[in-house]
């Protein structure tokens, strides 16, 4: 590493640690910065949270954004770890390793990418070469009646596309494993900031399609099982079909640090996947990333 970028990538929790403070040292707390993707968000907030009880000589600040956003902070050393709900891209490696930064990857739970309807809507299955033909450039799924039904409070019959913005993880992640690798989306879409925002925007839009983490379902949506081709099993999301690989549409959730992390980052991503860090992924709703027993 050049030694111009030295003090650049000086750890932010060691460098907060050695900026805060009382006069009598008590108040000294090392603060661990912590971006990215807004699926990871909620349970990033709960881990944080526990982690106070844990060791209250750290605090865990939370910000979302979206996957790139917290990726190219991580990479321009403005925070400590990265959360994002896809892999790094090589130009993003490229950026990092031309930034003097090798990127390391922990899995840290999988999640089902959930369909979301309004609870009106009837549908109660969907395949993959649907969605595409839904979401897709030049799919011909466009009203509700192609898919041979009729939404309550739907008069228009038009199907509202909800999606999610291209600096997230989810809007890339849907886009590989629905679209495929050289699919574009449908213009016209309604691209929503964050995965709460796409649920409460079907959740009050008969008409509405959407997708996002299954963390998010509410009691106000439907969420149809998903088959891979016309034909196949069904599959309904969850957070057993998810660690299984039985549902077609679930990933892994990534958390990435500037190299090796050190001190109080490495104790928190070591608690984050221990039994106890695990067991607080479960209780938001996805899937730890190792078999886990929690009480």
């Amino acid at each position: 590493m050049k030694r111009t970028n030295m003090r650049r990538f000086f750890p932010l929790a060691l460098l907060a640690l050695a900026g805060c403070g009382g006069s009598d040292g008590r108040d000294q707390r090392a603060v661990i910065q912590n971006k990215g993707s807004d699926t990871l968000l909620n349970v990033a907030q709960a881990w944080a949270e526990a982690y106070g009880s844990v060791n209250p000589d750290v605090a865990v600040a939370i910000t979302g954004g979206g996957s790139g956003t917290g990726i190219s902070a991580m990479i321009n050393g403005t925070v400590d770890i990265a959360n994002s709900s896809r892999k790094m891209r090589e130009s993003e490696l490229e950026a990092a390793r031309g930034n003097g930064v090798e990127p390391i990857e922990f899995v840290v739970g999988y999640d089902a990418l959930a369909i979301f309807l309004h609870e009106d809507n009837p549908i109660g299955s969907i395949t993959i070469p649907q969605l595409r033909e839904v979401y897709g450039e030049g799919g011909g799924i466009t009203r509700w009646s192609d898919l041979g039904v009729q939404v309550p409070g739907c008069s228009s019959d038009e199907i509202v596309l909800v999606s999610r913005q291209n600096n997230s993880g989810t809007y890339v992640y849907f886009k590989e494993a629905v679209l495929g690798e050289d699919g574009e989306y449908k213009l016209g879409s309604r691209d929503m900031h964050g995965s709460k925002d796409v649920v409460d925007l079907v959740e009050n839009t008969p008409c509405a399609i959407g997708y996002s983490g299954l963390a998010y379902a509410t009691e106000h949506v439907g969420m149809p099982c998903v088959a891979g081709e016309e034909g196949s099993e069904c599959v309904s999301p969850s957070v057993a079909t998810a660690v299984s690989g039985a549902y077609p549409i679930a990933r892994p959730l990534f958390m990435y640090t500037a190299g090796e992390p050190h001190g109080a980052v490495r104790d928190y991503m070591d608690w984050i996947l221990s039994p106890e860090g695990q067991c607080v992924i479960l209780e938001r709703g996805y899937a730890p990333h190792t078999e886990t027993e929690c009480t």
